[in-house]
């Protein structure tokens, strides 16, 4: 895996492959959107999703928890499908989950699909996280916020090559925001053209496109008045 560093207020930070973010200086890893326990919830209303969907997450989870041995963990809301997920979860899971908790200080920051705290899982709840001049955030905050980190809108994007066209998560930056791609095994996305998206980088940036071990680079013109950007 080949990370990509940008700079955000001050601050180096490496953007993984995988969809997650690391902060070198406090050995911090974030990531985004986990909806844990989605297929069981879609089972509930009658679609018969497989239930691996939390296994698979966990699987991503700790490959990065491996790669990088943060000393901090912030998921940046909508860890869980809803607010019941995390009494859905299977033993094993919750047991896998229990022992990243202890092995790393976890954050939850509440989304709107996990408005309240995760019962029975370890670490800590906020709705917004700060540290030095970044604030970790499940949704963004409209206008020139400098330092912020959010999730959400699961942001995707769509390159032509080779006589095709490639769909794929990406991270959106522009130096004063980064929005993460979703983690989640069962997790779709919006593409970066659509106006909740494009809204918050009125002015442009960049994408990164997530590839089997490396980042593909991308502008993201203004408005997303996307150009390579189909």
């Amino acid at each position: 895996m080949t990370p990509a560093p940008v700079h955000l207020a001050g601050e180096r930070l490496m953007l993984d492959p995988e969809g997650a973010l690391f902060w070198p200086a406090q050995r911090l890893l974030a990531v985004a959107d986990l909806h844990f326990e989605k297929g069981s919830a879609a089972a509930t209303s009658g679609s018969l999703l497989p239930p691996w969907d939390t296994r698979a997450t966990l699987d991503r989870m700790a490959g990065l928890l491996r790669r990088y041995r943060p000393d901090t963990v912030v998921a940046l809301g909508d860890s869980f499908h809803d607010a019941k997920g995390a009494t859905r979860l299977l033993p094993q899971d919750q047991a896998r989950l229990a022992a990243m908790t202890k092995a790393a200080a976890f954050v939850w920051v509440l989304g709107n699909h996990d408005p309240t705290p995760p019962e029975g899982i370890g670490g800590t709840s906020a709705e917004e996280w700060r540290v030095g001049p970044l604030v970790f955030r499940h949704q963004a905050t409209p206008g020139r916020v400098l330092g912020e980190l959010c999730g959400h809108h699961h942001p995707k994007a769509h390159i032509p090559t080779r006589g095709t066209v490639v769909t794929r998560p990406c991270f959106v930056f522009d130096g004063r925001r980064l929005m993460l791609p979703a983690l989640g095994a069962y997790t779709g996305g919006l593409d970066v053209r659509a106006p909740a998206i494009a809204g918050l980088f009125p002015r442009g940036g960049r994408v990164f496109l997530l590839g089997r071990d490396r980042l593909f680079s991308f502008a993201l013109p203004a408005r997303a008045a996307a150009g390579a950007l189909l």
